[in-house]
């Protein structure tokens, strides 16, 4: 019995985190509230808009810093679309949006709008679509009922 107990606390430090970790995305825990998913995306939304207005701003200059300025501000704004994306689909599509809801058709068109802003931002350098974004989580967060 006494081999086996430093065998087991082994396992279990082991483990533990592992399990935690795990359960932290797609288990229904209640650490996560909607509140924070819709200021989490409005934030995304606003480095898109900046993303942008730096890339318009950066894209005529020819030097070697500024030309590295205008990557990294295209992979920020890639990144937060992306995770406009995630949000979307990881939280609320496959969580919070139920097939049983009486707005389900509702809730689930908007956010698909959401969706498709988000992709329209990784393909231009407009502001118009950062804007579009904006009214698409706005219309979204509206659908759903959340303040």
């Amino acid at each position: 019995m006494k081999r086996l107990l430093p065998i087991v606390l082994m396992a279990c430090a082991t483990l533990a985190p592992m399990a935690y970790l795990a359960a932290h995305c797609e288990v229904p825990c209640g650490i996560y509230d909607d509140g924070a998913r819709f200021s989490q995306l409005l934030e995304d939304q606003s480095t898109i808009a900046k993303s942008i207005d730096q890339i318009i701003e950066l894209a005529g200059a020819h030097a070697a810093t500024q030309q590295n300025q205008l990557a990294r501000w295209i992979s920020t704004k890639e990144e937060h679309a992306t995770n406009t994306q995630h949000v979307i689909a990881q939280y609320f599509m496959t969580q919070k949006i139920k097939a049983d809801d009486p707005a389900y058709v509702r809730k689930l068109t908007a956010a698909h709008g959401v969706m498709v802003a988000a992709m329209q931002c990784k393909q231009s350098a407009e502001p118009a679509k950062a804007n579009a974004l904006k009214t698409a989580i706005l219309a979204f967060q509206k659908a759903y009922g959340s303040k």
